[in-house]
């Protein structure tokens, strides 16, 4: 344990970033998975539905320096590659 002060509010920011970074990058994975599964079941307005939220969802996480903006942009161009393949 940090005996220092500046040591002990280190420890309780980056605990407070790292739940941060944990909710976001699971709230993405999740909204990511919602369009998979649109997909799969061949519902476009649910998937095109789905798309914007978790567009919306990438680029907040990028926003907040979670991904790299072109992580952000390969996840949010395969999840409209997948859309824009159905029928």
């Amino acid at each position: 344990m940090a005996n220092i002060e500046s040591a002990k509010k280190r420890i309780k920011v980056i605990a407070t970033k790292t739940a941060r970074n944990r909710a976001l990058n699971s709230a993405v994975k999740t909204y990511m998975k919602k369009v998979v599964a649109a997909v799969n079941a061949n519902d476009k307005t649910l998937a095109e539905a789905n798309l914007k939220v978790a567009v919306k969802a990438i680029d907040k996480a990028a926003a907040k320096g979670l991904y790299h903006a072109k992580t952000a942009g390969r996840k949010k161009s395969t999840l409209a590659r997948l859309v824009n393949k159905m029928a």
